[in-house]
């Protein structure tokens, strides 16, 4: 094996998929940040007590508008699920739809494996909504949802502190935690985004009078990168690992594993699936980050339906299980993984079979190639500068609005 050879064709992946997806990863950032500072938490929790398909439906929206980091998504459910909405709208909507339907994913997505996975990765997200809005409506016992909000309420005093915006835990007493006092005591944020939007939705203006002001569209930009903030990690180890095993890992390798029952076949399908989530679990990968290694798996010879299945996996890696355990205890924890890693399963069958009947699975290994190279570097030379932008808005701008912000709030 020539090290030097595969490192340096490893840096040459890892350069190539920065390159296609940069402008996709801003935009979806930017849009994820925008939604955050115009509409708010509660607004949210108040439509999603029901347990019908409405509030699914409410959930799976307000989750394709949110952010897409995996720890925050979590970390909004618990909150949306403590304050009254229904396992329904909060479990099956809207933290599915947070992690596996937003914005950022589909445009990385598109560029990198092509217009068929977006599109199957709507219809099969659709699928594993109400899969699991069957599950937990039918499935597991309303005494299960009730203990399970009762440990959160009962262990919020023993947890660390969220803030109120991005859904992140935070350390009262660390000297990078940010805080402002409130009537109802003081509420404190991971970043200074996160501060400067709790304060721009305490002056009691509506979205459309935030959407159509500076200070809105700066507390968007402020967002945007705290997004960033929350994910930059994930994405680096996402794209990096799947630089290295495109690089290091035979494709012979991965054809034994993929075909272990004989390409084509309904066990091909079926066994891929599964080895598809397995796989989604142990990389420890989540959200958007996912993509690059779907693209490498997809060109080592999954099938199409265990690239969605390792896609959806990622709502039960061990830490965001363990996040589960600690919300709202093990018997839910587990019964949490059980549902999600089966649905995934069979929603990623499903899907391939769908898209087999209708002919839009394309041929194996073929990816990508979606956005002209002419029009990636106009793309990337535009939201550079919208990063820049919101770099210099975020770490650079005066504190002076911030003393504005403070004395509308007060």
């Amino acid at each position: 094996m020539n090290v030097v050879q595969n490192l340096v064709d490893a840096g040459t992946f890892l350069g190539e998929m920065t390159w296609k997806t940069w402008w996709a990863l801003v935009l979806g950032f930017t849009i994820a940040g925008a939604v955050q500072a115009f509409v708010s938490e509660e607004r949210m929790t108040n439509l999603l007590g029901g347990r019908g398909l409405k509030e699914v439906g409410l959930g799976s929206v307000f989750g394709f508008l949110s952010s897409s980091c995996s720890f925050g998504a979590v970390a909004t459910t618990k909150s949306l699920f403590k304050k009254g909405a229904s396992p329904e709208s909060s479990f099956a909507g809207f933290q599915f739809a947070s992690t596996n339907l937003v914005i950022e994913i589909g445009l990385v997505m598109w560029i990198l494996l092509g217009w068929q996975f977006v599109a199957a990765d709507v219809f099969g997200g659709v699928l594993m909504i109400l899969l699991l809005a069957g599950i937990t409506k039918y499935a597991i016992p309303d005494t299960w949802f009730e203990a399970a909000r009762e440990h959160v309420q009962s262990d919020e005093g023993n947890d660390a502190v969220r803030d109120p915006i991005c859904g992140m835990e935070v350390d009262p007493d660390s000297s990078d935690t940010l805080s402002v006092e409130t009537n109802g005591g003081t509420e404190h944020f991971c970043s200074e985004s996160c501060k400067e939007t709790y304060l721009n939705q305490q002056k009691n203006r509506t979205w459309k009078d935030k959407l159509f002001t500076t200070s809105g569209w700066k507390n968007a930009f402020r967002n945007a990168i705290s997004e960033w903030e929350m994910l930059w990690d994930d994405l680096v180890a996402g794209f990096i690992v799947a630089s290295l095993l495109a690089a290091f890992v035979p494709r012979s390798w991965w054809a034994q594993l993929f075909t272990l029952a004989p390409e084509g076949t309904v066990a091909w399908v079926v066994l891929g699936s599964a080895i598809g989530v397995f796989v989604g679990v142990i990389t420890f990968v989540c959200s958007v980050a996912n993509v690059p290694f779907a693209l490498v798996l997809w060109n080592a010879g999954i099938p199409f339906g265990g690239v969605m299945s390792f896609i959806y996996a990622d709502l039960i890696v061990p830490h965001i299980v363990d996040m589960y355990r600690k919300y709202y205890g093990k018997r839910l924890a587990a019964a949490l993984f059980c549902s999600i890693f089966a649905v995934a399963t069979l929603t990623g069958i499903a899907t391939h079979f769908a898209w087999s009947a209708v002919n839009l699975i394309p041929n194996q290994g073929q990816a990508g190639g979606t956005v002209p190279n002419a029009y990636t570097t106009v793309l990337n030379v535009v939201f550079t500068a919208v990063f820049v932008a919101q770099v210099y808005v975020t770490y650079f701008e005066s504190s002076g609005e911030q003393e504005e912000a403070t004395a509308h709030a007060d």
